[in-house]
């Protein structure tokens, strides 16, 4: 297979994968790797198999930029009530099938809703990548294991009803929310609220780390024979688009060899310590992170081309 190396050694950006039903997060890194012949990838946010959408993938010097983009994710998902399964969603085994009340109407779920909005506390599903006793929770249930999960404080900034079929007790979210949280568990709380049981049908990530679907490339443009007939790879995203949420300060040509050092900055604003800033160059062009400290000066964080 042709590889990205030929055009550009050292690849550094972001490329957004349109995440198909049936493959794991993992699989994803894996085929971005070999398309683009490097080792250092690495993803924003793991996405179950069943669930489609947005992942957004790191590549080079830009995996060490993850932790400064925007955490919040949204997602579209439909909750089937009347039952509740061992996964918290349809692909696990049915528990419990309770019948749903005559009187389940939109309003009596849009009410039982407004408890979900917010800052609440969850307890993760039982398959999930929660460690326990340094071990994944979804290993241990695999293993026949019942694990007690402490509930996590998570945010959910918008949970809105975009459909509901009272007859088939079907209904569609749409929620965006913190790193985190989980949508299988939030619709097994729901169903517990309503007293029907509930789980995850279906599940799709239409944002997270500040990307969305319009910028997200499909499977079939890393598929090893599309590559191999002549197609080019899809570009990547410059880092600077990923953080533009963030604070920025660019270098004088004085002081970009300093940077490349690592020595700390003349802050250009009163930023608050702990402030995460982007440095550019004078060019423009990513020089890496700093983080604001006391006296008005920035630690250098991340240095991108560092001297020696």
């Amino acid at each position: 297979m042709r590889h990205r190396e030929e055009h550009n050694p050292s690849p550094v950006g972001f490329l957004v994968l349109d995440k198909p039903a049936g493959l794991s997060s993992h699989s994803c890194v894996s085929r971005v790797r070999r398309a683009y012949g490097l080792k250092r990838v690495g993803h924003g946010g793991t996405l179950d198999p069943a669930v489609t959408g947005v992942l957004p993938i790191a590549l080079g010097a830009a995996t060490r930029l993850l932790p400064y983009l925007d955490g919040d994710k949204t997602y579209r998902g439909m909750v089937q009530l009347g039952l509740s399964t061992s996964t918290d969603d349809l692909e696990g085994e049915v528990l419990v099938h309770t019948p749903l009340p005559a009187d389940l109407d939109r309003h009596r779920v849009e009410a039982a809703l407004a408890a979900f909005r917010g800052s609440i506390n969850q307890v993760p599903p039982q398959i999930s990548a929660v460690h326990v006793d340094g071990v994944r929770a979804y290993q241990r249930a695999r293993r026949g294991e019942t694990v007690s999960l402490s509930a996590r404080t998570v945010t959910v900034h918008r949970l809105t009803l975009l459909a509901y079929d009272q007859a088939r007790g079907q209904l569609e979210l749409e929620v965006r929310c913190s790193a985190g949280t989980y949508i299988r568990a939030l619709a097994r709380d729901l169903g517990t609220a309503l007293g029907t049981g509930a789980a995850l049908a279906s599940l799709r990530r239409t944002q997270a780390l500040g990307f969305g679907l319009a910028e997200a490339v499909g499977w079939q443009a890393l598929d090893p024979q599309v590559l191999d007939a002549g197609a080019p790879l899809p570009p990547l995203l410059p880092p600077l688009v990923a953080l533009a949420h963030l604070a920025q300060q660019q270098l004088s040509e004085t002081e970009l060899e300093g940077w490349r050092c690592g020595r700390q900055l003349q802050a250009q604003h009163g930023w608050p310590p702990g402030t995460p800033v982007v440095i550019t160059t004078p060019a423009g062009a990513l020089a890496g992170m700093a983080s604001a400290i006391e006296g008005g000066s920035l630690q250098p964080k991340l240095v991108i081309d560092a001297a020696g």
